[in-house]
């Protein structure tokens, strides 16, 4: 619990960083998809705050000695990961932008995707622990 709490907070202060000092909005997605076509000013921006994403899960790893995945998962992992792109453009923004931005800014459309993820998560658990026989 403790964990899930500190991650929570340092997700929540990342977001309201970036907000404050460089006035953008922490959605992946969005940051991801900037990169192609920006200005030289703009692609910086993005490519710190992506290199310290992956940077800072390495550093995580290395420090607690856990990998949360085995290597045979990751022809899984890539195809989870590029269908969760496609569904980001489908949905117009992902759930660090509408879940954690849209939301603190009381955006409706982001409280609309938020309630769709959601209830497509609920689903997704439904049907692969109970229906298809899934790891419970």
């Amino acid at each position: 619990m403790s964990e899930a709490l500190l991650g929570g907070v340092l997700i929540g202060l990342a977001a309201a960083a970036l907000l404050f000092f460089n006035g953008r909005i922490a959605g992946i997605s969005g940051i991801v998809n900037g990169l192609a076509g920006q200005g030289a000013g703009e692609r910086g921006w993005r490519i710190a705050f992506l290199l310290g994403l992956a940077g800072a899960g390495v550093l995580v790893m290395k420090l607690t000695g856990q990998v949360s995945a085995s290597p045979a998962m990751t022809p899984v992992l890539v195809l989870a990961g590029l269908l969760v792109g496609f569904g980001t453009r489908l949905g117009n923004g992902c759930t660090s932008g509408h879940g954690v931005c849209g939301l603190a800014r009381l955006s409706l459309r982001s409280l609309v995707a938020v309630l769709v993820f959601m209830t497509a998560a609920v689903l997704t658990v439904v049907v692969t622990r109970h229906l298809a026989g899934g790891a419970g």
